[in-house]
């Protein structure tokens, strides 16, 4: 951390992030009618029970819970994409809205026919926006937007934006070409730079970031609330809202399908353990990096960290040496592009993964969370610890 004046800095921008939040989010409500509010509004956050769905996200096409993007007029959606923008960064805005927009683009590479129990299953309007709480109340409040490879959270407490993990955005499919020759690849840097990394280490340098020759089927920690030691990979068929589709064909091509992406990985029980999460972290400290690579590295923190406004991002804090010290590599698969790959950055307050291994390692996955304080669960306690008998 940079110091005092930092600190204060930080806390300042998180402020006026809340309050230019709650200025969206209260636009947003406003326009819409009583049936609408209804879906797109719950409960106020809370360390109990009661706060259940707001802890609830999914990166799968499934239902998020909230207000659909097609069931808004154009007056309404534009208000709800500048609630969406006020907790992005401008890359991070236009990286979300382009994943939103390759919905069209996998609906083409499938010829149009998935459906996952609905009349479209590859849709640009599925996705959910929902308020929690009374935006700028003096009650905690937070907002969740997300949908097929979308996973926003935030939420605000005493003013100030006190959490905005976890954070998910993926790509299907990751590469597409565009005219001229040009390839559209959304997450590109997240991938590159850290292969380049990799790449780069000499050979007693790789083989301890390397945990495995072939990569999981997926992002370890999946969808869960919270991270724990011992996460394994989810099955796809299990990243879904919990509930089975009432026609059974469309059950079962989704079984087959998680079928057959376990299958291609070829994991065992031991690879499973050699990947799964555990607080110590694997891979290779930052610590061992010569100045070219911690150099690296800090790109690769800010691909993954800066999807946020930078007065909140913590990438900053990796400007000292002794945080960037703490940052552990592990990678697993090829290191070839274009073949099935893992990796993960694991520090104090920190869990990045990604994972490009699915549709002949065409389709990614992106996910940053904070294991100490996801969905602000640590903040919310010292609140209501604070200010409620």
């Amino acid at each position: 951390m940079g110091g005092v004046g930092s600190i204060s800095d930080n806390a300042n921008s998180r402020s006026e992030l809340a309050g230019r939040m709650a200025e969206a989010a209260r636009a947003w409500l406003d326009s819409l009618d009583a049936e609408q509010r209804k879906v797109a509004t719950g409960a106020v956050p809370a360390d109990s029970a009661s706060d259940t769905e707001r802890r609830r996200w999914f990166y799968t096409p499934t239902d998020h819970g909230g207000l659909t993007v097609h069931r808004q007029q154009p007056a309404q959606q534009r208000a709800a994409m500048r609630l969406v923008a006020s907790g992005l960064s401008t890359a991070g805005y236009v990286t979300a809205a382009t994943i939103m927009g390759l919905e069209n683009v996998l609906d083409h590479a499938e010829g149009f026919v998935a459906r996952f129990d609905r009349e479209r299953g590859r849709d640009p309007g599925l996705y959910y926006l929902r308020v929690f709480g009374e935006p700028g109340g003096d009650e905690p409040w937070g907002w969740r937007f997300g949908g097929h490879h979308v996973s926003l959270n935030n939420l605000v407490v005493d003013g100030a934006l006190a959490a905005t993990t976890p954070c998910f955005l993926g790509a299907d499919p990751a590469a597409a070409p565009l005219l001229g020759g040009a390839v559209n690849r959304p997450l590109a840097r997240m991938e590159d730079l850290a292969r380049d990394l990799v790449r780069s280490l000499r050979p007693g340098l790789a083989a301890r970031v390397l945990l495995l020759p072939r990569a999981p089927s997926d992002i370890v920690t999946a969808n869960r609330t919270r991270v724990s030691e011992g996460d394994r990979v989810v099955p796809l068929a299990g990243i879904w809202s919990g509930k089975r589709f009432p026609d059974p064909v469309e059950q079962g091509k989704l079984q087959a399908l998680s079928d057959a992406i376990d299958k291609a990985s070829g994991f065992d029980d031991d690879d499973h353990q050699t990947v799964e999460y555990t607080a110590e972290p694997k891979g290779l400290p930052a610590q061992a990096l010569d100045t070219e690579q911690r150099e690296m590295l800090r790109a690769l923190l800010s691909a993954n960290l800066d999807r946020v406004p930078a007065g909140v991002s913590p990438r900053q804090r990796y400007d000292d040496d002794t945080a960037l010290d703490a940052v552990h590599l592990a990678w697993a698969g090829s290191t070839a592009p274009g073949e099935p790959h893992y990796y993960r950055l694991q520090a104090p307050q920190l869990l990045v993964e990604w994972d490009n291994t699915q549709r002949d390692a065409n389709h990614a996955h992106s996910v940053w969370r904070d294991p100490t304080s996801d969905f602000g669960l640590d903040v919310l306690t010292r609140h209501y610890e604070a200010h409620h008998d």
